[in-house]
């Protein structure tokens, strides 16, 4: 571990959270409108207890968002607006890593390249050094063997101890959706430990179906404490879910955390498969935002709804447990923590 950096926990005090405002139909077909709705029940319920800060294009947007917010009964005295024009909006995989470091707060930039998927990423990949700007934090570029790096923030989940969650299937996969061609796990542990202080990373296989990420850890599996993930389930063993779900425990329960100690595993019901236009949609309760005072998690109207609420609350006391509809965010093929990112409270601020 880099003794002199450390990556918070989600759970850990927020300066702000950081959205973009939703514009690009392409990633919501047929849903837009509704998608925007949730995106204000998800400001709304953002700023009542801390500040949230909002990418859209211009001013003219921002006078638009102002009264859809004010509408929605948003505290609009805890939203800032920046002005930023974008391709998408997912900043949980635009936005740096937000790191303490001896020398002060390190906002780290890895290169976003859409997911080695989508070619249009360009207005996206500045959004890293805007924020860090916007957010008065000094950026660094993350650089390893002489080139920089590409990562996206779904990829990995840290419990601010020094551990960090990431899947094979999205960092080491040479072939589909190769973020760094020739990199290794040694590689890439290298660069956590340089830029983020992490000494140990537990290595899961593969996420769930319908991840156009090619295996974003943060849909299926998550710290919720220093000692404790919570990995989701599928209980019908006909479902691929079933199989990469308890291949995914097995790692966890024979995994040892940096304190050398065992992770506490709890799991987390997946709701009933979601389709779209004949595509599997990425649809799980584990892509939640712990926020200062709430955590903000995606339903969609299934029995298991209730019971994967009332895990989480369990797991995270004195936060309030919303329930975000989200039936029609799931067809970007992402939800809440996808489009969030947390800045956390740097050492020093009050």
């Amino acid at each position: 571990m880099n003794p002199q950096r450390r990556l918070p926990a989600e759970w850990e005090p927020q300066e702000a959270a950081w959205l973009a405002w939703p514009h690009n139909p392409e990633d919501w077909p047929g849903a837009l409108p509704a998608v925007i709705r949730i995106y204000g029940v998800i400001v709304r319920a953002l700023a009542a207890s801390q500040p949230v800060r909002l990418i859209v294009r211009d001013a003219a947007a921002e006078a638009g968002v102002r009264a859809l917010l004010a509408e929605a009964g948003a505290d609009l005295g805890n939203v800032r607006f920046l002005h930023l024009p974008t391709d998408r909006g997912w900043t949980r995989d635009t936005l740096p890593f937000f790191v303490h470091a001896e020398r002060g707060p390190r906002a780290v930039r890895f290169v976003f390249n859409g997911w080695a998927r989508y070619p249009d990423h360009t207005l996206d990949a500045r959004m890293a050094e805007a924020a860090a700007r916007d957010a008065g934090w000094d950026m660094e570029a993350a650089v390893h063997g002489g080139r920089e790096v590409v990562l996206e923030g779904g990829a990995v989940d840290g419990n601010g101890r020094g551990d960090l969650l990431a899947t094979e299937e999205c960092l080491l996969d040479a072939d589909e959706q190769c973020r760094n061609p020739g990199f290794s796990r040694a590689d890439y542990e290298a660069v956590f430990r340089e830029r983020l202080g992490v000494a140990n990373v537990i290595w899961l296989n593969r996420g769930i179906q319908g991840d156009d990420t090619h295996g974003h850890v943060d849909d299926f599996c998550r710290f919720v404490a220093p000692d404790t993930v919570l990995l989701c389930r599928e209980d019908d063993p006909s479902d691929p879910n079933h199989a990469a779900m308890e291949e995914n425990r097995e790692r966890l329960e024979s995994a040892r955390l940096a304190d050398g100690s065992r992770p506490h595993v709890v799991r987390l019901p997946m709701p009933a498969p979601r389709w779209f236009d004949g595509y599997r949609l990425p649809a799980s309760y584990g892509n939640f935002l712990i926020a200062n005072r709430a955590v903000l998690v995606p339903v969609f109207g299934d029995p298991q709804d209730r019971e994967a609420l009332g895990i989480i609350g369990e797991l995270l006391p004195g936060r309030e447990i919303v329930g975000v509809d989200a039936v029609d965010l799931i067809l970007g093929l992402g939800a809440i923590h996808c489009l969030t990112h947390e800045q956390p409270v740097r050492y020093g601020a009050k």
